[in-house]
């Protein structure tokens, strides 16, 4: 039997043509899978794109307000204030595809992640649900979750930080 002809109505979802629309489709909007079935027939579009990248986050340093008093407390003996700690240099988990931020496998289910969570470069921290499809997000990186930067079923874009990491943890 002969390959399928397109119908009437346009490309079907397998011809070539199609699919490197869809290919552009998932470039332009930062999609990193994309699935399509007809019947017993289906597709899977896969991107590879970066999940992570380490940035330095300073921690705030606190700045006591100025102090108005008479000339007399100028004698006053000069108390040094407390050194600052230098800041740890956490590493961010990042969203690689807009979509819905899930948690947790299923309602009932605890956590892929929360903080004081050890992950490795295989751990699955969360799932993203873009266009009815989840794609499992894994840490690639080691260390230990210091933050949890978004709550879970909230809609996330691309690049948007999800976790904090510190490695030396």
């Amino acid at each position: 039997m002969a390959e399928e002809t397109p119908q009437a109505g346009g490309p079907g979802p397998f011809e070539t043509r199609t699919i490197r629309e869809l290919v552009g489709l998932m470039s332009r909007h930062d999609l990193a899978e994309l699935e399509l079935k007809d019947g017993e027939r289906s597709i899977r579009l896969k991107r590879n794109l970066p999940v992570l990248t380490s940035l330095p986050v300073a921690s705030p340093v606190a700045v006591a307000p100025p102090v108005y008093a008479p000339a007399m407390a100028a004698a006053a003996p000069h108390v040094p204030a407390a050194e600052a700690k230098p800041a740890k240099t956490l590493l961010e988990i990042k969203s690689p595809t807009p979509g819905t931020f899930y948690a947790q496998d299923k309602p009932s289910s605890p956590p892929y992640a929360q903080v004081g969570t050890k992950v490795t470069p295989t751990t699955v921290v969360c799932q993203i649900e873009a266009m009815k499809i989840f794609n499992e997000i894994v840490a690639e990186l080691t260390g230990t979750i210091v933050e949890v930067c978004v709550e879970n079923k909230q809609p996330v874009e691309y690049g948007q930080v999800l976790f904090r990491v510190d490695p030396s943890a």
